[in-house]
Parts: structure tokens; sequence; C-alpha cells
């Protein structure tokens, strides 16, 4: 399969709309998630901050709607840095800060690569020494306000748009299926620690075209590594499965308030009057309104412990 930096969501729909609409849910609103930003309404009805992301919304006969932040116009990326604080950092710097965190937990450094002047070089094989690669790959690791996730996989450099081949990567899932790749061989396990090692990613972003290509960098990702390592397609039914955890693990959130962005609202309440039987008054979110992040009116999001096999509010995890 030739390699591109997007999926196409025209030709995925036309090809398997199943997948797209799996890849366009919000577990906790249990509808889609929402565009999360203003960036798109040019495109007409439908396409506003807090309206859904639908996949007839995604199928355009001009082409493409969402696109990867390189292949967006410079105008375009400065507004999203100016309104959304949204900078993408370039591949080698997300090495060096993934490198010191395997330095901890190996016990040695590079176990990966060695660093040279804004890039690295890869390393054959990972060593464990006292270690356990199954241990690895059980680890979980969350990428917060991910954007298109270059944290979790680096199947691109977002500053130059250059494919990175599979082993290269320098992501904390890629290091994951790159260690799979290097200590299995037949695909039942393969797809068993592949499926695992999904589960114990997680990251979050505002805004919803971010989650959406997050996703789909996550997913691009199996595929590759898995074609790579066996020389074939992946099963779309284990494709399925795949985005299926994605659907929860990469979820839309305002991660100052650890709801659904824009979900907090006025609420109309009716109260006893001097003059008349009842009048309506508007309550604000007290959570907005106070400060407190456990009063918020909003739909709190909710994630998926896989260990527990539970649904869990993501806030219950910062309140411990």
């Amino acid at each position: 399969m030739e390699k591109t930096i997007d999926l196409n969501e025209n030709e995925l729909y036309q090809n398997n709309p199943e997948l797209l609409n799996i890849l366009l849910l919000d577990r906790s609103s249990k509808k889609n998630i929402i565009w999360g930003t203003n960036n798109y309404y040019r495109h007409g009805l439908g396409y506003s901050e807090k309206d859904y992301i639908l996949p007839e919304l995604l199928i355009k006969k001009s082409g493409r709607v969402i696109k990867p932040r390189i292949e967006k116009s410079q105008n375009e990326q400065k507004k999203r840095s100016k309104d959304m604080a949204e900078v993408f950092t370039p591949s080698w710097i997300c090495n060096q800060q993934n490198n010191l965190i395997d330095n901890a937990w190996f016990g040695y450094e590079n176990a990966f690569n060695e660093e040279i002047d804004k890039g690295w070089t890869s390393k054959e094989k990972v060593l464990f020494m006292n270690k356990n690669w199954k241990d690895y790959v059980d680890l979980e690791r969350m990428e917060i306000t991910c954007g298109e996730a270059p944290y979790l996989t680096s199947r691109y450099d977002v500053v130059n748009g250059k494919v990175i081949e599979p082993h290269d990567r320098i992501g904390l899932l890629d290091r994951k299926l790159k260690v799979i790749s290097e200590n299995v061989d037949t695909k039942e396990e393969w797809l068993k620690y592949a499926k695992i090692a999904f589960k114990r990613i997680y990251g979050y972003d505002y805004q919803g075209d971010n989650v959406l290509l997050a996703r789909e960098n996550l997913l691009l990702t199996l595929l590759d590594f898995y074609e790579e390592k066996f020389h074939e397609p992946l099963e779309q039914k284990y494709i399925l499965e795949i985005a299926e955890i994605l659907s929860w693990n990469i979820f839309q959130m305002d991660g100052l308030k650890y709801v659904i962005p824009l979900s907090c609202h006025e609420e109309e309440k009716l109260q006893l009057s001097l003059f008349i039987e009842f009048e309506e008054k508007p309550e604000f979110c007290l959570g907005c309104r106070n400060g407190d992040n456990l009063k918020h009116n909003g739909i709190y999001c909710k994630i998926k412990d896989w260990r527990a096999n539970k649904t869990i509010r993501f806030i219950d995890l910062i309140s411990r």
C-alpha cells in the first residue's frame, strides 16, 4: 500500500462507510464528535463549532474537507495557533522527549535510537536486558492536547510532511508496535499484542478535526506496521476492532473543564415570584461561573478502563 500522510474520507466512505462512522463517534455523548472550531464555517450549514461532524459533511466532490496541518494554508495555521494555541512539535523534538520517558523505564539510554542534530538513527533491535518486552507493550501512555498525535505516532514529520518509514518512527505507539514485530512471528500473536498496545495509549484534543486526524494516523500506523511485518494488508474485521478501541481512547475534551467542548450551557429554571405564580430565570453553569470543575453542567468525558472492562469519567481520574 502506498503510504500517504492522510486518509481520504471520500474514498474511505465509499469503500468502508462503517469504518468512517466509528472514527467519528464520541463515546461520551453517544453521538459524534463536534467540529469544535469555526474554521470550516465557509462550507455552509452544519460546519459551525457546535455541529456534529457527519460523514456526509466530509464527502465533497471538490476535494477533502479536513486536511492535516501541513496541508492547511499558512493563514489557517496562524489562525489556529492564535485562537487555540495550536503548535505542532517537530518529530526530532518528540523523539528526544519520548526517549527521556524510555530512558527512565529501560534503565539505560537510547534503547530505540541515537539522537543526532535535528534527527535520529534507529537501532536494529531493542534490547530489554532485565526487562520484559510484554511489560513495555502493556505500559499506559497519554498525549494531552494531542493534535494529530505526533507523540503517539510519527507517520510523517508534522513540520515538513515527509513520510517516515515504520522502522524509523519514534512515537509511543510506534515503539510498542516495533517491539511486537521484533518479538513475535505469527499473525495471531502479533494482533493480540497490537490490541493491547492500542488499549494502553490515550489522547485528547479540543478540536474535532484533530481528533479525527489522530484516530486516522493511529489506524494507518497499524496498517503500516502490519504490512511491513507480514507483506499483506490487514483484514477489515481487525481494522474495525482497532477503530473501536480508538473511538474510546482518542477523545474530544476541553482539557480545562474535562467536559465535551462547548457542552456547558444555561438552564432555564422555574422560580416562585411575588407577582406571578412562576417566572423563568436562567441559571449559568456553576462550574464555569465558579471555576469548579466538579460542577459543570456539560457532558463529562468518559474513557474506557480496558483492564477492568468498564467506563470511567476522566474527571474522576484527576480528582483522586
